[in-house]
C-alpha cells in the first residue's frame, strides 16, 4: 500500500456506520480486520516455515450495504477517492492503487465460484500505510467479510485467509505468503500465534502482561521493496531446486536444517546460500522464541531477535539504514527485551518488546535519538495484541 505520514485516526464502529450513511444515504453493516506485527519469523511464510505474528489494535473498517445496479461502489476515506466497477465487466477493473485490494478480493471471490451482489463499500483504515504493519491484508479481509455477508454466504477463517492471499498474489501481483491474511482473520486478544505456514495450524502464544509491543515507524519506504520481495522469493525457490539434487524429499526450505544446509552449501551460489541460511535459521529462532513465551523464560529473546535482525540485514539484505538505526538505539535502552525490524523490509517498522514500566522513557529516547541521527520524526505506537476480523454491531 502507498505510504502515509499521518498519525492513525482511530474509529469506532458507530462512527464508520455514520460516515457510511453520509456517503451513501442509507444504513450499512460494519466490519473490521486488524493489522499485524510479526514478533519473529520474517520471510519464512512463503517458504512454508514458521512465523509468530500478533494482530494489533489498528484496524481497517468497512461499511457495506447492498446495491441493485450490479456495481461495486467503493469510497476510500484515507484517499478521498471513489471507484465504481461493474460486476459483469472485470476486465475493466483497475489493478493498481488502493482500489486493487478490495477489487482483488471481489475478483477472487468470483473466480472461486462465490456469487457476488452489488455492494456499496466505505473503507477507513487505521493501519499506517506503507509501514509494514499489513494494511493490505486488513483491507482484504475486512472487504471479504463484507462482500460475503452482502452476498448471503460465508466461509471459514482459514479459507478466508487463503482467498485473500490469492487476491494479493494473483490480482495485485504481490507474491506474499499467508501470514498477514491468517493473523488478520484469526488473531486473538493478548496472544500472538505460532503459525505453521504449511499446515496452517496455529498455536496461541500468550503475551506477558508486563510486556508492551512498541512499534517504531521509520517513516520511509524505499521504492525497491516490491520488486526485491518477489526476487527474494524466487531466490529461495532456486535454493530448493538446487538442494533437491541431494535432498529430493524436500518441498521447501522449511524442510532443511541448518546442519544440512551447511553440509550442502557448495551446491549453492553465494547469494542463494545466504538467502537460504536466513530462512533456515529464522525458522529455528522462531520455534525457540515461541517456547520462551510459553515457559516464561524470556531472557534469550533479546539475542534471538538481534540475530534475526542481523540475518535480515546481512543474509537477506532487506534492512536499511533507518531500520538499523532504530534497532541500534533500542538495544541500548533499559527495559528492552528485544528489538528487530518487522515486515518485508526496506523501511517500515521495528518491533520492540518493552517492560511496561520503561515504555514512556523508551519512546522519548527513541524519538529524540532517531531524529538526531536521521533528521526524520518517527511515529511510535504502543500496541496490544488484538482479536481478528469480525462483523461489529451498530445501532
Amino acid at each position: 500500500m502507498p505510504e502515509s505520514a499521518s498519525i492513525p485516526l482511530m474509529y469506532t464502529a458507530q462512527e464508520v456506520a455514520d460516515r457510511f450513511q453520509r456517503q451513501f444515504g442509507e444504513k450499512g453493516r460494519v466490519y473490521r480486520a486488524p493489522g499485524r506485527v510479526n514478533l519473529i519469523g520474517e520471510h519464512t511464510d512463503y517458504n512454508q516455515g514458521f512465523v509468530m505474528p500478533a494482530a494489533i489494535n489498528f484496524s481497517c473498517w468497512v461499511g457495506a450495504a447492498p446495491r441493485v445496479d450490479g456495481r461495486l461502489a467503493i469510497h476510500s476515506e484515507n484517499f478521498g477517492e471513489d471507484v465504481k466497477a461493474e460486476i459483469g465487466n472485470t476486465a475493466a477493473w483497475p489493478k493498481t492503487g488502493w482500489a486493487s485490494y478490495p477489487l482483488g478480493v471481489a475478483w477472487t471471490l468470483m473466480q472461486s465460484g462465490y456469487p457476488l451482489k452489488g455492494c456499496s463499500l466505505y473503507i477507513a483504515g487505521e493501519v499506517p500505510l506503507g509501514s509494514g504493519l499489513s494494511s493490505s491484508a486488513a483491507i482484504e479481509v475486512a472487504t471479504a467479510l463484507a462482500l460475503l455477508e452482502n452476498s448471503d454466504t460465508s466461509m471459514d477463517k482459514k479459507s478466508l485467509a487463503l482467498l485473500c492471499q490469492r487476491a494479493e498474489n494473483e490480482y495485485v501481483g504481490a507474491r506474499c505468503g499467508i501470514m498477514d491474511q491468517f493473523i488478520a482473520s484469526n488473531g486473538q486478544r493478548n496472544h500472538a500465534v505460532l503459525l505453521d505456514c504449511r499446515s496452517l495450524e496455529g498455536r496461541l502464544i500468550p503475551m506477558p502482561e508486563d510486556v508492551t509491543l512498541v512499534v517504531c515507524n521509520t517513516m520511509v519506504k524505499h521504492e525497491l521493496a516490491a520488486n526485491e520481495y518477489n526476487k527474494r522469493r524466487a531466490e529461495c525457490e532456486e535454493g530448493v531446486r538446487l538442494l533437491k539434487q541431494v535432498m529430493p524429499e524436500i518441498e521447501a526450505l522449511r524442510d532443511v536444517s541448518s546442519v544440512q544446509l551447511e553440509s550442502h552449501r557448495d551446491l549453492l551460489p553465494k547469494v542463494i546460500y545466504r538467502r537460504c541460511r536466513h530462512v533456515v535459521t529464522e525458522d529455528e529462532r522462531t520455534l525457540k522464541a515461541a517456547k520462551a513465551f510459553e515457559t516464561g523464560e524470556l531472557a534469550p529473546l533479546g539475542r534471538w531477535m538481534a540475530e534475526s535482525h542481523e540475518s535480515l540485514r546481512e543474509d537477506y539484505e532487506v534492512s536499511c539504514r533507518e531500520l538499523d538505526v532504530l534497532v541500534d538505539i533500542a538495544g541500548k535502552q533499559r527495559g528492552v527485551l528485544g528489538a528487530r525490524m518487522t515486515g518485508g523490509g526496506f523501511g517500515g517498522c521495528t518491533i520492540n518488546l518493552v517492560a511496561q514500566g520503561a515504555v514512556d522513557t523508551f519512546c522519548e529516547v527513541m524519538a529524540k535519538e532517531y531524529e538526531d541521527q536521521t533528521g526524520l520524526k518517527p511515529e511510535i505506537y504502543s500496541l496490544k495484541a488484538a482479536d481478528g476480523a469480525q462483523s461489529v454491531p451498530v445501532r
